[in-house]
């Protein structure tokens, strides 16, 4: 029988930290969350008592061994701003370094589409060719690279988990994140186009579970594997549901490709956009029948029922706003 060793979460503060620590928390493990503040640590587990807080600095490799010690382990989420992709291969490096001089057993990245590039036919399997034609797939190619080279290196296994885009209760930094505040809170909502594509989401908790059993499957590592979202969705008709939750029409501000370089004169984050654009008119959909052959079936939320939580959470948090700022929730993002 496999053991839980102790795991960390690298990068933890995010939405698919929280959502990851939840999961071991349900199945009664004792994990590690490492981010580089203490206080959005200590807001986010603070009250979990499987929870243990640590910082790090990822620019030391000392602090980065300390943030490894004891882990059986890792799950990498660490982020960097969207404009400075560049840092992505020097830190899962400098990281790799660490966590074996750590000891660590198990390295997890949880990863993207990126690499992939244009999908050649929908739905691609692992097998389909890691060709990417911008430079964040280059980036990111790079760093999944280094995780799978460092396979049986020091007694570390590792393996590659790519998700989709993903949505959930309070993920603010999800693709359709603004449909859900503008449903809540009655006004129009940001998005970015084309919205009438098929496009796949992962309702995000979905993942947690599944990241969790991957931790103790050993038989798992030394390759990447795809988490499918539940089928495929266009933005509108998310859009649509998540106004009609409301009793409303969807409104909608739509920025396509032309006004995301118009709009990326004056704000960085929208100049960097514009290279994955091709995501949204030509969305790489994932084929996951190699994982639920190996770990068995993945229980999925429906769009209608994700679509459900996301907007009553958005909704509660609108709530709780206007009661604190005397209805500052009413005004447009």
């Amino acid at each position: 029988m496999e053991t839980n060793g102790k795991v960390g979460l690298f990068g933890a503060a995010g939405a698919a930290g929280q959502i990851i620590a939840a999961a071991l928390s349900a199945a009664g493990r004792d994990y590690r969350v490492v981010g580089r503040s203490r206080q959005p640590l200590e807001a986010a587990f603070g009250q979990d008592p499987h929870a243990e807080i640590v910082t790090w600095n990822p620019d030391d490799p000392a602090s980065i061994q300390a943030a490894a010690a004891d882990l059986q382990t890792v799950i990498y989420l660490v982020g960097v701003p969207y404009d400075r992709f560049a840092e992505h291969p020097p830190l899962m490096e400098r990281t790799l370094a660490g966590v074996t001089a750590a000891g660590v057993e198990r390295f997890i990245l949880i990863g993207t589409v990126y690499p992939y590039g244009r999908a050649r036919s929908n739905p691609i399997r692992e097998d389909h060719p890691r060709e990417p034609h911008t430079f964040k797939g280059q980036m990111r190619l790079a760093q999944e690279k280094l995780v799978l080279a460092a396979h049986g290196r020091n007694g570390l296994s590792t393996l590659v988990l790519r998700l989709p885009d993903f949505y959930g209760p309070g993920i603010e930094r999800s693709l359709v994140n603004g449909v859900f505040e503008g449903a809540a809170n009655g006004t129009r909502a940001q998005m970015i186009g084309p919205v009438d594509v098929p496009h796949e989401f992962i309702y995000l908790p979905d993942a947690g579970p599944v990241v969790e059993k991957l931790t103790r499957t050993p038989e798992a590592y030394g390759r990447w594997w795809h988490l499918a979202g539940a089928g495929t969705i266009t933005q509108r008709e998310m859009a649509r549901q998540a106004y009609a939750l409301a009793g409303q029409k969807p409104k909608l501000m739509i920025a396509g490709k032309t006004m995301l370089r118009v709009l990326g004169l004056f704000n960085p984050l929208m100049r960097e956009l514009v290279e994955m654009n091709y995501l949204m008119t030509e969305p790489v959909v994932m084929d996951d029948t190699a994982l639920t052959g190996l770990i068995g079936p993945i229980a999925k939320t429906s769009y209608e029922e994700g679509i459900r939580l996301t907007f009553e959470a958005a909704r509660k948090a609108a709530s709780a706003k206007a009661a604190a700022g005397g209805g500052g929730a009413a005004k447009a993002a």
